[in-house]
């Protein structure tokens, strides 16, 4: 498609052969300018791509005198014949790299500063970067990254309207509620003492939708959490959120394939009919995460029932205390030497271990390890078997309770999936995990709180458990998790105010919380309420992995640093005086000005 506006005909990286001897007129950036000792070459370069304008002093004169002026980043315009170049100086990097223009015309739209760092170089100090970042958009990292959300966004919405889902915006001002992350609050004005919060998700309006008849929603919804920042979350951010009623788990599970297929073909990548589906127990069991990446092995095994019939005392009462042994083999390390043993054991108590042991079976077929005293030989050969060691191999456990254990293990999975160079970085692992437990204990908190959010489904053969034995109930939820990454992650919602009152009561809220924080939407369910399910894709995730960035920063036009300040415009900034009045507030304490 060509891009004509009123001052150009065409796009800079738009003009081919086929437009030789036609007349254009470009406009954009200076990239480059080359003076070869008479002839002057100037690469002007706007989104679509460069172009090369060429003058001689002996073609245009007053033309020439302006290509002198020319400095990088200024912006100009020009008018000209397509020309061919001479095939020698073909370059067969651009789709422009055969035609130029020696413009009849040129035009200084605007002068340029010089810049306070260059475009397309690497290592550039990314607070520079975020704080002129109007510049850093200029860069060709930048711009490919927003081009690919833009065609991911056009993609998704392409086939959610054609599966006959309705676009509808939620609220952004909405009142807080409990669990989940902290929420922004917004101070009311005309209310004096009271605040609205910004949504952390749209999950109470979908659901409230889907009772008022909406049956298919989704929207590019605007998120906020008041949280500690890293490479992949920022303090707002995009999630597309997608509910629908009258369905089952499987249900979703089709239609967000579908949509990945249609994303996924964007990059390359055709995805399997269907996604391989496993439960957060075999994913816990086996690799120590509910996100795990399969494009490995490595996987962990259980050797308690050894341990408990072994004199290893320490472990066992570990075990009976309610605590878990995991074990790994990594292959081919047998010869590290003692300080990088040493190391290891470090990293390990660095996630989170208070010891590691580990066996290592020599090449001589022998096996080595100071954990060998408390097992008898019969054992330790038990141990082998399961682990499927040989020479040259190691085995490392580590004994906790469960969270420790696996997220100890698990993480020095994946640290020697990339040490050993297993992980293929173009090969893709789509799947999901399923099963989530309804609860989790908080020691911050000292009660069970969801481990998605209130009003997921409990599974109906657990069901009475949430008040007998809630650490064994599991809920009807489910993520979508690439290359070790979730996706999003979703559930199946609860339809009966009975069953949502169960739920806040086995979370500890009273009925007078209950009725304050939820009243509204109990009092919703009770006028006829679909069967409904829904999930939440995080966008700039998404085209953070398919873009190859490691940074979800890099995807999102003006994002936050991870103090959550924007460095361009300097927010957060304090409010004046008269604006905390207005807002009925006074600071207590003293602020750093």
């Amino acid at each position: 498609m060509i891009t004509k506006t009123s001052m150009k005909s065409h796009g800079c990286g738009e003009i081919r052969k086929q437009d030789i001897g036609n007349k254009v007129t470009v406009a954009g950036w200076v990239s480059a300018v080359r003076d070869l000792g008479g002839i002057i070459f100037v690469e002007v370069r706007d989104k679509s791509g460069l172009f090369q304008l060429v003058s001689d002093p002996q073609k245009n004169p007053e033309v020439y005198d302006i290509f002198q002026k020319l400095r990088d980043e200024f912006v100009i315009k020009a008018t000209g014949i397509v020309t061919e170049r001479p095939a020698e100086t073909y370059n067969d990097k651009l789709p422009t790299g055969d035609v130029e223009v020696y413009p009849t015309s040129i035009e200084i739209l605007s002068t340029a500063q010089l810049l306070p760092f260059p475009l397309n170089t690497d290592g550039v100090n990314e607070d520079i970067r975020l704080k002129y970042r109007y510049l850093d958009l200029r860069q060709d990292k930048v711009l490919s990254c927003l081009k690919l959300r833009h065609e991911i966004v056009k993609t998704i919405r392409n086939y959610l309207n054609n599966q006959n889902f309705l676009e509808v915006e939620t609220p952004i001002l909405i009142k807080t509620t409990p669990e989940g992350a902290r929420d922004y609050l917004v101070p009311s004005r005309v209310q004096p003492g009271k605040f609205y919060a910004l949504p952390q998700s749209p999950q109470i309006f979908k659901q409230l939708l889907m009772v008022g008849g909406i049956e298919r929603y989704y929207q590019i919804a605007k998120c906020f959490r008041d949280e500690d920042l890293r490479a992949d979350r920022q303090p707002e951010f995009t999630q597309v959120d997608i509910e629908m009623s009258f369905v089952e788990q499987q249900d979703i599970m089709d239609m967000v394939e579908g949509l990945l297929r249609d994303v996924f073909k964007l990059v390359g990548y055709d995805t399997p009919e269907k996604l391989p589906v496993i439960t957060y127990k075999e994913a816990m069991d086996k690799y120590g995460s509910d996100r795990p990446d399969l494009r490995f092995g490595l996987e962990l095994f259980d050797i308690g029932d050894i341990i408990m019939e072994s004199n290893f005392e320490i472990i066992k009462d570990t075990l009976k205390k309610g605590g878990i042994v995991r074990a790994i083999k990594i292959p081919g390390i047998a010869s590290y030497s003692r300080k990088e043993m040493d190391d290891l054991t470090k990293l390990a108590i660095s996630f989170g271990a208070k010891a590691l042991a580990n066996i290592m079976y020599l090449e001589d077929g022998s096996a080595k390890s100071p954990v060998l005293k408390f097992l008898t030989p019969e054992q330790a050969e038990q141990i082998k078997e399961r682990a499927g060691a040989k020479a040259g191999d190691v085995i490392f456990f580590v004994a906790d309770k469960p969270k420790v254990t696996y997220d100890v293990m698990g993480r020095f999975r994946l640290y020697f999936g990339d040490k050993l160079g297993l992980i293929d970085p173009d090969a893709h692992s789509l799947l999901w995990v399923v099963d989530f437990p309804m609860f989790e204990y908080s020691e911050e908190d000292n009660r069970y709180v969801s481990v998605h959010h209130p009003f997921t489904m409990p599974n109906l053969e657990d069901i009475d458990k949430m008040e007998s034995d809630p650490a064994n109930c599991r809920s009807i939820a489910y993520d979508i998790v690439y290359n070790g990454n979730e996706l999003g992650g979703g559930s199946v919602r609860i339809h009966s105010s009975e069953i949502q009152q169960r739920v806040f009561k086995a979370l500890g809220l009273s009925d007078e919380e209950t009725q304050e924080k939820f009243g509204f939407m109990i009092n919703a369910f009770k006028y006829g309420t679909p069967p409904h399910a829904g999930l939440a894709l995080g966008l700039d995730r998404v085209v953070a992995l398919l873009a190859k960035t490691n940074s979800i920063r890099d995807v999102i036009a003006f994002p936050k640093n991870s103090a959550a300040k924007c460095l361009m415009t300097d927010a957060p900034a304090r409010a004046s005086e008269e604006q905390l009045r207005e807002l009925h507030l006074r600071l207590t304490t003293k602020v750093n000005q």
